[in-house]
């Protein structure tokens, strides 16, 4: 999609983070932007700070893991602009643990909001592409969903889910409908964002088990994790790719060049018949 001003982009998770970021980068672009996040206020200040900046924007708060919401978004979308033009599937959040401590609620929260959010987005978004004969589709996922590591079982799962249903989805449109909307999955390791505070927005729904108390074991996951993401790039700087890839109508986006080596790694020990390894230095 060479020409984005006035077009319209869709970003899910908005409200901060990687969401923020591309939200803000495709407005400078020139394209209108709706915002889309489950934190109201931050969302309403993502949307005014777009705003200031002369784009056109529109917030609607959207819990990406109820379809209610998702067709919601696309609704309120199509009326107020007649198109979306680029989809971002990018609401997410991290939590973890040992994967046989795990709660079924855990389970849920992390696919609900990681899985099934971008599932909505496609379901919402990607007919009515079709329709107006044009549209990029672009699911964040995550090094994780190339690669595995402890801690993250939900996670993991969710992200390599994610780029299993970018692929699937770029050839059901290679061969059902033309090659017109195009699809990019972004896998990027650290990145300074909230990440490591997911907490704040878990539906009183799926609690943590009552009487639930962080082990050693889960404590220092945490600890590495949110160090990690300390140290990760700023937001923005995947967000310039993403948009790159827009353009460019690439799919892969790997926004840290020394994460192929371990995906490489991983694809060798595939073929070779070798037992999992994991390298925290690798991501």
């Amino acid at each position: 999609m060479r020409e984005l001003k006035g077009k319209v982009a869709v970003v899910t998770g908005a409200a901060s983070g990687i969401g923020r970021a591309m939200a803000e980068r495709f407005a400078r672009e020139g394209m209108k932007v709706v915002l889309a996040d489950v934190e109201e206020k931050p969302l309403a200040e993502a949307r005014d700070t777009v705003a200031r900046a002369g784009a056109e924007a529109l917030a609607v708060r959207t819990d990406v893991s109820r379809w209610e919401d998702v067709e919601a978004l696309a609704r309120r979308t199509f009326d107020a602009y007649g198109a979306a033009h680029v989809l971002c599937n990018n609401a997410g959040i991290g939590a973890g643990g040992l994967t046989w401590e795990l709660s079924e609620a855990d389970w849920q929260w992390v696919l609900g909001v990681n899985l099934w959010g971008v599932v909505h987005g496609i379901r919402a978004f990607v007919p009515r592409m079709i329709r107006q004969g044009e549209g990029h589709v672009v699911n964040t996922a995550s090094i994780a969903g190339l690669i595995s590591a402890p801690g993250m079982g939900p996670y993991c799962a969710s992200k390599h889910a994610v780029v299993a249903i970018s692929e699937c989805l770029h050839h059901d449109l290679t061969v059902a409908a033309g090659g017109k909307v195009k699809v990019s999955v972004v896998c990027p390791a650290w990145v300074k964002t909230n990440i490591a505070d997911a907490e704040r927005n878990r539906p009183a729904s799926l609690p943590r088990r009552a009487g639930a108390e962080r082990g050693p074991q889960e404590q220092m996951l945490e600890s590495l994790l949110r160090q990690a993401v300390a140290s990760g790039i700023p937001p923005e700087v995947v967000a310039d790719k993403v948009l790159r890839a827009v353009v460019e109508e690439r799919f892969w986006v790997l926004t840290h060049p020394k994460t192929k080596a371990a995906v490489e790694k991983r694809t060798r020990g595939i073929l070779d018949d070798a037992l999992p390894e994991f390298d925290p230095m690798g991501v």
